[in-house]
């Protein structure tokens, strides 16, 4: 009923090809991002390659294909990754086998798991982004530590990063799920074909929210790198500031500190105190300007 094929050998996949008759795609075919090389008809048997996300739980999510062969009631799986949903449907099938009255039911409850496991994703990309945007838009406070602006970009990335592979997957299996509704070499049953149906309308509609959610991303991006360019504009303001409040010090200091031999209130007793007072004055004078405009 369903043959799994899982890192297989040449000697495997030769052994395959001579019993059932059919020709096995090789790993660099089934790589080929062509329509007509992943979804065709030969010999009477379906061959459909999808891209499914795999790695999901680690920091380093990968795309991978994956091959159906539907000849006659059988159903061929290809494939060089162990994802998630074949393992959660292997164990389905040991307690439902009613469930796998043929390959083609098989072909839907292995799709019909793989979206479950894209909805897991959008839904995790969603809580993160949604966690993003509280941490970028909301206002530092005292008890609250200084927002790492690095760290964010790198997980609205990483968040990015994710939703695209998860767009690609629902992309990918839109196109395999159009063209085995339009196949006509293999005949599905009323059961299988609803099914089918139905999973390409949860297709549809996730692949709509996630490109919501690609649009989100941007947004997040964009404010990030706003809120990085107010936080240097700050820097650079006070950096400003203090300029302005020590130049006419610096003034004052260099006009006194001249090497002439006459030099007015030189001789004054209180010069030095008076070219003091000047210096703290003109620095308390325009911070004075400064902060009734609001400038500080």
């Amino acid at each position: 009923m369903w043959i799994d094929l899982l890192e297989p050998t040449p000697e495997e996949e030769a052994k395959l090809e001579k019993f059932l008759g059919i020709e096995v795609p090789t790993r660099e075919e089934m790589r080929e991002i062509e329509t007509s090389n992943r979804l065709y008809e030969e010999d009477g048997a379906l061959y459909m390659t999808a891209t499914i996300t795999t790695k999901i739980d680690t920091a380093t999510p990968e795309n991978s294909q994956v091959t159906f062969i539907l000849a006659g009631n059988r159903l061929i799986t290809n494939r060089y990754v162990d994802p998630l949903p074949f393992r959660r449907y292997v164990a389905y099938a040991e307690r439902h086998p009613q469930q796998c009255a043929s390959g083609a039911a098989v072909l839907a409850g292995l799709l019909e798991a793989t979206i479950n496991r894209i909805a897991d994703v959008i839904e995790r990309v969603g809580a993160n982004l949604d966690a993003l945007s509280l941490e970028v838009f909301t206002p530092p406070r005292r008890n609250r530590p200084a927002r790492d602006f690095r760290e964010i970009l790198e997980r609205v990335g990483q968040n990015g990063d994710l939703a695209g592979k998860a767009r690609e997957t629902l992309a990918s299996l839109g196109r395999l799920l159009v063209f085995a509704q339009q196949a006509t070499t293999v005949s599905f049953s009323p059961d299988v074909r609803g099914r089918l149906r139905t999973i390409s309308r949860d297709v549809t509609q996730m692949a709509d929210h996630a490109t919501f959610l690609a649009n989100k991303v941007n947004f997040i991006l964009d404010a990030t790198l706003g809120m990085i360019n107010i936080d240097q504009n700050n820097i650079l303001k006070i950096f400003s500031v203090v300029t302005v409040f020590l130049l006419p010090p610096s003034v004052i200091g260099a006009m006194f500190g001249m090497n002439f031999e006459v030099i007015p209130t030189s001789a004054n007793p209180y010069g030095f105190w008076i070219a003091i007072g000047m210096m703290v004055l003109s620095a308390v004078v325009p911070y004075l300007v400064f902060k009734r405009r609001g400038w500080l």
